[in-house]
């Protein structure tokens, strides 16, 4: 009786713990039109996801601009400056794994240099298979992609640049994040 209590708790504590990761792993990112859920993946990218971790909790990403955008491919963001040079300034080495780049991805904006990413991130609107082994994958859209979808779009002949680009309003990591629902109602004393 005892034993089967005690492997009852230990279950209990590796799925709470399970439970924690996945929260830890859950990047919500608010937008004008909803939230949207991305699932990061630490096995596939590690070095991007510690890095965009870091940078969610500092609020970095908070108000940046989804500067170019282009319809039926991408949208881009993570640049605070807005004008697709700008990030943290600090570089993380090329990690391409064999994560292909479908409508959800989220991957890795860099330079001509592989090893050039730094803030910047793009989420595919449609599948871009010839991007392939060229950025790291580091996560994917699980809800909300038709607010994605609803991102403000650039000029085509400007490379989609966008004037006047919508925002991110909020990222926060999922065990960071304030639980859903109503607030409970104070009692009268």
């Amino acid at each position: 009786m005892f034993r089967t209590f005690v492997m009852a708790a230990v279950a209990c504590l590796f799925s709470l713990s399970a439970g924690a990761q996945e929260l830890d792993n859950t990047l919500y990112m608010q937008l004008k039109d909803g939230t949207v859920v991305i699932e990061m993946l630490p096995e596939k990218a590690p070095k991007h996801v510690a890095r965009i971790k870091e940078l969610v909790k500092q609020g970095f990403y908070d108000g940046t601009p989804f500067h170019r955008v282009i319809d039926g491919f991408m949208a881009q963001g993570g640049d605070p400056t807005g004008t697709g040079t700008g990030g943290s300034g600090q570089n993380i080495p090329a990690e391409f794994n064999d994560l292909p780049h479908v409508r959800g991805a989220v991957s890795m904006a860099r330079a001509a240099s592989p090893n050039s990413a730094d803030s910047q991130f793009f989420i595919v609107l449609k599948d871009s298979n010839f991007l392939d082994n060229q950025y790291t994958v580091w996560g994917r859209v699980i809800r909300g992609m038709q607010f994605v979808d609803n991102i403000k779009k650039g000029d085509k002949a400007q490379n989609g640049t966008v004037s006047e680009p919508d925002k991110i309003i909020y990222m926060k990591l999922g065990s960071d994040a304030a639980p859903v629902g109503k607030p409970e109602e104070k009692k009268s004393k």
